[in-house]
């Protein structure tokens, strides 16, 4: 019985025979449940930083050069698990990332007012750029390439926000819970791309996402600390 790519048959069977699954039989059955979990959770992992900045108006301690650099690195994962032929539930989330992404960089566009022409020229080379890249119209082995290259954007894409929140000793308008859950399915993601057996690329890509996300929510654990103590003071 195959339910969105889920093959529960063995499971069901060898409960009905009162017995317990046999690893090869459960553990594809968790990676597909947990990929369809990461990919529900996505539409909503980075709302709670949408919604931090828009009700402090501000966004301050934020690197809008993390933003952009994550909105490239997703438009090129998306559109390489696309052409491969990746199942959905091993890169859906990318898709739901990318649209959040987006949006986190309009408004901390506006909110880092004024905008330089620098900035503009880049956003309209994405525009120009990316329809293409999702579309797959990329000679194969270039496209083996930028994908490698993701792996370098996404790392780039963490340094500017891990460096801004050393230099401040604060992580700003950074959302906790935002961090936490891109912590979070980044470790999960690891375990379904290997069990999906996605090629290495892929791989790598979730293991550098962990990595880099769990730096900043170590950042946000340790720099939380003395802006809890400056409030009791003001208080």
């Amino acid at each position: 019985m195959d339910y969105l790519g889920i093959n529960i048959g063995c499971v069901t069977g060898s409960l009905r025979d009162g017995k317990f699954p046999e690893k090869d039989c459960l553990l594809p059955l968790l990676s597909k449940v947990l990929g369809y979990l990461i990919v529900a959770l996505s539409t909503t992992v980075k709302l709670p930083q949408i919604l931090k900045i828009l009700k402090h108006r501000s966004a301050s301690g934020i690197s809008a050069t993390t933003f952009e650099l994550e909105v490239v690195a997703a438009t090129i994962g998306l559109g390489y698990s696309i052409q491969k032929g990746i199942p959905f539930s091993a890169y859906g989330e990318v898709f739901f990332i990318l649209i959040q992404g987006l949006i986190l960089v309009a408004i901390t566009y506006y909110y880092s007012q004024p905008v330089g022409t620098a900035t503009w020229i880049r956003a309209l080379l994405y525009c120009a750029i990316a329809p293409t890249i999702l579309a797959g119209q990329i000679n194969p082995v270039l496209f083996e390439t930028i994908y490698a290259c993701q792996h370098i954007t996404f790392l780039s894409a963490r340094v500017p926000q891990i460096w801004k929140n050393f230099k401040n000793k604060s992580t700003g308008q950074l959302s906790f819970l935002t961090c936490l859950m891109s912590f979070g399915g980044a470790m999960v993601r690891v375990f379904t791309s290997i069990q999906e057996k996605a090629p290495t690329n892929v791989v790598m890509g979730s293991t550098m996402g962990a990595l880099m996300n769990g730096i900043v929510l170590s950042q946000m654990i340790l720099y939380r600390k003395p802006e809890d103590k400056k409030e009791k003071k003001d208080e």
